[in-house]
């Protein structure tokens, strides 16, 4: 029981540096064959951080081809469709998005940032059909669609909608395939419906593949504090997986309620709506992250004709967003262990940012709130470990009675405690009990995106990123070192050396956290102190 103090103080530090690492994994680490100058690194993190994914595209058979061919004379087209959220761009040469930007959203705090790109690559859709001949007919993914509603340049107000019809019509078999996309006014979502004739004399069967595509490259410097990588809501569950286990095996999974690539705060994301499809494929190939939705078996007679409905979302983690867009996609935003304690926090914290238009004073009441909910329980650990320094005379009288017979010690200690009517673990709990809540607020304010280059005071521009100059972390190791000399302790020197370390290895470990979470630990040791000191003055 003499260890008591030292033990508790391993447990903390323990408990906090596993539990970080539990909710907050390490980044991949960068791949050696990076030679680019360290500017140009930097630009491709932050470009990458910010840019989850490529729209939507296919694998393809190597080998597929365009029944029709590219014509002399075919002349691709361009059109841009914005509203006030995005600005994107489309073409004829396989019916596709070429890119997609976030107006709302920069790439660095900077004013006069360029603004954070989504898709830069390709929609590609692949069609793999048999005729009961037994022909092939493959839709290629630069197919020469010919624009027939939509032409652009197409502004957006709230409220409006408009559609970009693409048609492409196999020369051989008459095959036609129109790429419906509905972009509106006033949200992320984008609706698009592909639908497939067969005018010919025989029937056709096989798969459709729609898939979206993310540019994958090691080297690039993702955050540790968020996920990077493909995510599928199945039933009620998010499934992660990460980009090291698809390149040693791809992964299925069946009836996908949505599936896409997530950064640490956007995320490219397809719905496929009723049957579209069966399954979603996960893959690493031609370094790139595929997440494939691959339809049921097609059969369709001549004559006939089917479409196959999807719901694109291109934009911000974001969970009012992410609510009003439906479909379960507000679960792409994971809270973790602690998401029943998270989410009333989460709450708490925009009310009082509704009222102090400044998310670090947002912090700080939340904070000032925490505090007042735990006072009673820091007054009771205070007043725990005050009984503990009172009996440290009598306690170390049985410790050298008793040093050659440890059980005698520790029987002799508990009559002590149980005379004394003393806890010896009542300074411990009320801190361990608080620990969860710790975490949960970690949570929030890691990946909430409205903290993404929010700015508090003077130097702190960015409440998601570190302090630049390091300067609340230290400031914060103070404190813990204040807090930890008015702590009534009932240690010998060897345990004394252990809470000595404590400060140092914490704001070693805050030296790169978000600074919103600084704030909050910083505030929260500041009233902690204030505390120690009026419940001081109460004893003395």
């Amino acid at each position: 029981m003499e260890n008591r103090n030292t033990i508790i103080a391993l447990v903390l530090m323990a408990v906090v540096w596993f539990g970080y690492n539990l909710l907050f994994p390490p980044a991949p680490v960068p791949s050696e064959k990076s030679a680019a100058p360290a500017v140009e690194q930097k630009a491709a993190a932050e470009h990458l951080d910010t840019a989850p994914a490529s729209v939507p595209a296919p694998v393809l058979p190597p080998a597929a081809k365009s029944a029709a061919g590219m014509s002399a004379d075919y002349v691709e087209r361009t059109l841009t469709v914005e509203n006030s959220l995005y600005r994107a761009k489309l073409t004829t040469s396989g019916g596709r998005l070429v890119s997609f930007s976030l107006k709302q959203y920069r790439q660095q705090a900077e004013p006069d940032s360029e603004p954070v790109v989504l898709h830069a690559a390709g929609d590609k859709t692949g069609l793999s059909l048999v005729t009961s001949g037994g022909e092939s007919i493959n839709l290629p993914a630069d197919a020469p669609f010919q624009l027939l509603e939509g032409d652009g340049p197409i502004v957006l107000e709230s409220g409006e909608q408009k559609q970009v019809v693409f048609r492409y019509v196999d020369a051989g078999s008459g095959l036609t395939v129109d790429k419906v996309f509905t972009f509106r006014g006033d949200e992320y979502l984008i609706d698009l419906e592909i639908r497939i004739a067969n005018p010919g004399r025989q029937q056709l069967q096989g798969t459709l593949t729609l898939g979206l595509v993310h540019p994958w490259d090691e080297s690039q410097n993702v955050s540790r504090y968020g996920f990077v990588g493909p995510a599928t809501l199945v039933g009620e569950g998010l499934e992660t997986d990460s980009v090291k286990s698809l390149k040693k095996e791809s992964k299925t999974y069946s009836k996908p309620v949505w599936s896409g690539f997530e950064t640490k705060y956007f995320i490219t994301a397809c719905v496929p709506l009723e049957k579209a499809a069966d399954k979603v494929v996960l893959l690493y190939r031609n370094d790139s992250v595929v997440n494939n939705f691959v339809s049921p078996y097609l059969q369709l007679p001549p004559g006939q004709s089917l479409g196959l409905g999807y719901r694109l979302y291109f934009g911000p983690l974001d969970f009012e967003i992410l609510k009003a867009a439906g479909h379960r996609l507000d679960k792409a935003i994971d809270l973790g262990f602690f998401t029943p304690i998270a989410a009333p926090l989460r709450v708490v914290l925009h009310f009082f940012h509704s009222y102090t238009g400044n998310w670090g004073l947002a912090i700080i009441l939340l904070t000032v709130i925490i505090k007042l909910i735990f006072w009673p329980l820091t007054h009771k650990s205070y007043k725990s470990m005050r009984e503990m320094q009172k009996i440290q005379p009598e306690m170390q009288k049985i410790r050298e009675k008793f040093r050659h017979d440890r059980e005698r010690m520790n029987k002799e200690m508990m009559s002590l405690y149980k005379e004394k009517r003393v806890n010896p673990m009542g300074g411990c709990l009320p801190m361990l009990v608080q620990i969860p809540v710790f975490f949960a607020l970690y949570k929030v304010l890691m990946v909430d995106i409205a903290l993404r280059h929010a700015p508090f005071i003077f130097w702190l521009n960015d409440l998601s990123a570190k302090d630049p100059y390091y300067i609340t972390p230290i400031i914060m190791g103070v404190t813990m070192f204040i807090q930890q000399k008015m702590t009534p302790s009932s240690m010998d020197p060897t345990q004394a050396k252990v809470f000595m370390a404590m400060p140092i290895v914490f704001t070693f470990l805050f030296l790169n956290f978000p600074s919103g979470l600084v704030i909050y630990w910083l505030v929260n040791n500041i009233l902690t102190i204030g505390q120690q000191y009026m419940i001081r003055r109460q004893y003395s």
